[in-house]
C-alpha cells in the first residue's frame, strides 16, 4: 500500500488528463458512433500508445530542448492544429450512413470515402497533438522527480498513464456507441457528425490559448 501511495497523485492526474475532452477523444466518439466500439479499438490503443510514448520521449531530454526553443514549441502547435482541422473537415463533408439496427452503418458509399483513422494514424496523432505535449511536459516536470537519472521513473509513468488511459478513451467509446442507437437516419448522423466536427475544432483552436 506505501508503494502505490506516491503515485496516487499521478494517477488521479492521467484520469483527468485522459478522459477529459480533447481532439482524440471526439475522434474516439466520432469513429465509435459510426463504426462501433471494437472498429474504433485500434485509435484507442494507438492513442494511448503515442501519448504514453510521448511522455517517455519528453523524459529522456526530449522536454528540455523545447523548453530552450519557444519558438519550436509554437511551430509545433500549429502544425498540430492545422493538422486537426484538416481531419475536422474531414469529418465535416464525410457522408453520413444510416445506422442499422445493430449499430453498423451501411457499408457502401461511405466506407469509400471515410477511411479510418487507424492504429498508427492514432500513434502519429499524438506528435502534433498540442494537447498531448502539454500533458507530457506536465507528468516529466511535475511527478518525474528531481533525481539525475530519471529514466526508470519516466519508463514507470509512461507504463502508468497507457494502462490508465486506455479504460478513460473506452468510455467515449461507449458513448460514441451508445449516441449511434438514438441516430437512425443519415441525415441525423450527418449532423452528429458535423457537431463533432465542430467540436474537434474547438479543441484544436483552444489549445493555442495561452
Amino acid at each position: 500500500m506505501n508503494d502505490t501511495l506516491p503515485f496516487l497523485p499521478f494517477l488521479m492526474f492521467a484520469v483527468v488528463a485522459s478522459i477529459t475532452p480533447g481532439p482524440t477523444n471526439v475522434i474516439v466518439l466520432s469513429h465509435s458512433a459510426r463504426r462501433g466500439v471494437a472498429a474504433t479499438l485500434p485509435i484507442i490503443i494507438g492513442g494511448c500508445g503515442g501519448a504514453a510514448l510521448l511522455v517517455l520521449t519528453v523524459g529522456i531530454g526530449i522536454g528540455d530542448a523545447l523548453a530552450a526553443h519557444p519558438l519550436l514549441q509554437r511551430a509545433m502547435a500549429w502544425t498540430g492544429v492545422l493538422w486537426l482541422s484538416r481531419l475536422a473537415w474531414q469529418i465535416w463533408r464525410s457522408p453520413a450512413a444510416a445506422i442499422e439496427a445493430d449499430g453498423a452503418g451501411h457499408a457502401g458509399n461511405a466506407k469509400a470515402h471515410d477511411k479510418p483513422l487507424g492504429l498508427a494514424g492514432a500513434a502519429g496523432l499524438q506528435l502534433v497533438n498540442p494537447k498531448t505535449w502539454m500533458m507530457a511536459l506536465a507528468v516529466v516536470s511535475v511527478f518525474s522527480g528531481h533525481d539525475p537519472d530519471q529514466s526508470h521513473q519516466v519508463i514507470l509513468l509512461s507504463l502508468i498513464f497507457f494502462v490508465v488511459s486506455l479504460p478513460c478513451m473506452g468510455v467515449w467509446a461507449v458513448l460514441g456507441a451508445g449516441a449511434a442507437h438514438f441516430i437512425r437516419s443519415p441525415i441525423y448522423m450527418k449532423r452528429f457528425e458535423r457537431l463533432m466536427a465542430l467540436v474537434l475544432l474547438a479543441s484544436a483552436w483552444g489549445s493555442l490559448s495561452p
